[in-house]
């Protein structure tokens, strides 16, 4: 019985160091996980809606799912993009793009998720861009904190006037503006936004989505229904010439777009990254509820880096420098 006792005693005592061992080297390596910045994550993401009414019927991606999304992937810090107001005009396509096209939240949702964690998420302030009150609105917001414009994916002309307000909202609070760009359906007229970029040379212009990304290809056709175009790229597309000639043009790695234009040519991924590296910022935009996976494209992109990145150098930026510097973050 004594035996067996201290045996037992020992056991107890060896799992006991053993479990503690174990949690110390965890601790250890996650202090030494190089941080992450991604500037485009949504709250309440995914949940189907309805195609005549727009509304949810079943439930999005929770908080909880969502911020251990973030932590699997590897995100350090996170920008949460806000929908504007539901409002039912040709600018959100009758109700189609209310949500951001999806059951993305408000202002009030996404910071009041980035006050919880403070740090480790922050939040950006949106509106529908024709709204009268579009930049009073975001200005309330940016002054509660938010960093960014984002995410702007409404029915406009990119050069109308109500845009023209929120380019110069931007340039007076020193934050970025980023808009989806898809033809057809958001931010009209990319072939010549350089006339806005020319016109309001101190604001940081964030691009993303399906035309941003297809035109990286100068033989990109810009056909709506040919939004993830495939095959070997040509350089000197629009994006390409935006990133290279304007100084205030940058680009978000993030969604399905991005993941596929950095797949569909390798050798064209490389110089591109090259080329722009100091231009490209990191983001997931990705509905999944892991963080981990073939079906987690956030994590697909990060490793589409990591693998296609000349070096070191360009990797860390792409996955922080760059984006600690937009921000201005510690």
């Amino acid at each position: 019985m004594i035996a067996q006792s201290l045996s037992r005693r020992r056991f107890l005592i060896t799992s006991a160091l053993a479990t503690a061992a174990s949690s110390f080297t965890l601790k250890a390596e996650e202090s030494k996980r190089e941080p992450i910045i991604d500037i485009h994550q949504h709250t309440n993401y995914g949940g189907p809606r309805d195609p005549k009414t727009w509304q949810q019927i079943k439930p999005a991606r929770s908080d909880e799912q969502l911020l251990a999304h973030q932590r699997n992937m590897g995100a350090t810090t996170t920008i949460l993009l806000p929908s504007g107001k539901p409002v039912y005009r040709e600018s959100t396509h009758q109700g189609r793009s209310n949500g951001l096209e999806s059951t993305c939240t408000s202002n009030e949702a996404c910071m009041a998720f980035a006050k919880m964690y403070p740090g480790e998420f922050l939040f950006a302030a949106n509106e529908v861009s024709d709204l009268d009150e579009a930049p009073a609105t975001i200005e309330k917001y940016l002054k509660l904190g938010a960093v960014m414009i984002a995410e702007q994916k409404f029915g406009v002309d990119c050069d109308s006037a109500a845009m023209q307000k929120l380019y110069k909202l931007a340039e007076a609070y020193n934050v970025p503006i980023l808009m989806h760009w898809q033809v057809g359906s958001y931010n009209y007229g990319f072939e010549r936004f350089y006339k806005m970029l020319e016109k309001y040379p101190k604001t940081k212009f964030i691009g993303h989505a399906q035309t941003f990304w297809a035109n990286i290809d100068k033989r990109c056709d810009n056909d709506p229904h040919n939004l993830y175009p495939h095959g070997k790229i040509t350089p000197g597309g629009i994006t390409d010439r935006y990133l290279s000639d304007y100084p205030n043009m940058f680009g978000d790695l993030s969604a399905g777009s991005g993941n596929n234009a950095l797949k569909r040519d390798p050798e064209h991924t490389r110089g591109f990254f090259e080329r722009h590296q100091d231009k490209l910022v990191y983001g997931s935009d990705c509905t999944d509820t892991i963080g981990r996976g073939i079906g987690c494209s956030g994590a697909s992109t990060i490793g589409l880096v990591r693998k296609y990145s000349a070096n070191k150098t360009i990797e860390r930026k792409l996955l922080y420098e760059n984006a600690k510097k937009m921000f201005r973050l510690g």
